[in-house]
Parts: C-alpha cells; sequence; structure tokens
C-alpha cells in the first residue's frame, strides 16, 4: 500500500512514518505543498495523508491542485484547528476524511482503512482466499493451524496479492507498493519475499508465470 505523507513538522512526520511502515505501508513523506503536487502529478499512491497548515503552498491548495487534475486519490486531511470553516474547506474541495491534531494513531489507522475499503468497493474487513484469512487491521494471518507469523513486508505483499486475487500482479506494482521513492530496491527482494511466503503458506498458494507477474486464486 503506497502512501503519501505531506507533513512539515519534522518529529511528527517522522513519527509518523515509522509507525505507518510498522503497519505494511509504504510512505513516501513530502514536507512542503509544492514537493507535494509534483509528487501528485508524477506518482501514484493509494492514499495520502495531507497536512493543511503546511507553509507556502497549504494543504487545501494540494487538495485543489490533485483533484482539478482529476487525481481521486483518497486523501485524509491533518488540521491543527477544530474549526467547522476549515473541516467545510476541505470537504468542499474533495476530501475524504480529516482528523484534528493532536490525533490517535489507532483512529488514523482505522480512518485509512475505512478510505481504502471505500475505494476498493469493500465492506468486509477480513481477507480470505483458500484456507488463508487476513485481518489487516490486526496485521493477523491465519491458515489451517493456526496464526502465521510475517514480517511487514510479508505482510504487505501478500495483503496486495489478496486484494487483487484472480489477477496478475507484476514484480514493478509490487516493488512499488513496497517501497518509497528513496528507498533502494535489490534486485531479488520481490522474489525472497515470494519464496518466504511460499514456505509459510504453501508451495501452491501463490502463482507465477515469468514476464507476467504473480497471483493467488480468488
Amino acid at each position: 500500500m503506497r502512501l503519501l505523507l505531506v507533513e512539515d513538522d519534522l518529529i511528527l512526520g517522522s513519527s509518523l512514518k515509522k509507525a505507518l511502515e510498522k503497519h505494511a505501508y509504504g510512505v513516501d513523506w513530502m514536507k512542503d505543498g509544492e514537493a507535494a503536487i509534483a509528487g501528485l502529478e508524477d506518482l501514484v499512491f493509494d492514499v495520502v495523508v495531507l497536512d493543511v497548515n503546511l507553509p507556502g503552498v497549504n494543504g487545501i491548495e494540494v487538495l485543489r491542485s490533485a483533484r482539478k487534475n482529476r487525481n481521486a486519490v483518497p486523501i485524509l486531511l491533518l488540521t491543527a484547528r477544530d474549526t467547522s470553516l476549515q473541516k467545510v474547506e476541505g470537504l468542499d474541495n474533495g476530501a475524504d476524511d480529516y482528523l484534528v491534531k493532536p490525533f490517535d494513531l489507532d483512529e488514523l489507522l482505522a480512518r485509512l482503512r475505512a478510505l481504502m475499503r471505500r475505494r476498493e468497493g469493500r465492506t468486509e474487513i477480513i481477507l480470505k482466499s483458500g484456507p488463508i484469512e487476513m485481518d489487516p487491521a490486526a496485521m493477523v494471518v491465519r491458515g489451517a493451524e493456526g496464526q502465521i507469523a510475517m514480517t511487514a513486508k510479508e505482510f504487505r505483499l501478500l495483503k496486495l496479492l489478496m486484494e487483487r486475487a484472480g489477477k496478475y500482479v507484476t514484480k514493478s506494482d509490487i516493488e512499488y507498493a513496497l517501497y518509497s521513492a528513496d528507498s533502494a530496491v535489490e534486485s531479488n527482494t520481490t522474489e525472497v519475499i515470494i519464496y518466504n511466503l511460499r514456505r509459510k503458506l504453501g508451495a501452491d498458494f501463490i502463482r507465477s508465470i515469468r514476464g507476467v507477474g504473480y497471483m493467488i486464486e480468488s
């Protein structure tokens, strides 16, 4: 899951990036509105967490730019001012949700999961494929014999495949979802994670076709 975080507060931004990455998000962190506008024009994200009170180009202007360019990515606004006017301005300009600072991390994570379910047209919280069941909120994967231990990247890759069950996902799509723009990706990273997942879930659980990608059955 590729997330754009736009936050100029270095302490808050750093802590949010670490927390979100622990919960299986690939995070690109931008610290000003100009960079965010350029990033939203050049890159594809699954969801955006956008601070309103940015220096220079503020979050509302970033939001307007994205919607003007017909970018429908779900955007959650962060604001330090609990005023109805700012909430209304954000929602009227295309924001999907908002949180007032200071906020609880668990609430932010819950709101992000809700945004993604709405985007994907899903109402269920649990993902299932064959004998494997995933609870994204709890970051838990279960098989026929109980809970299966996962690293953050294994969980993130499996979640991507389960969300797109029945369709092949390319290696480049997987790397894009797993890593931020400034992360170095080793050439065999995806293959190593797939190998580990097959070892834990069964050799036939993840199908592959060379040059096409990876898939699990719907």
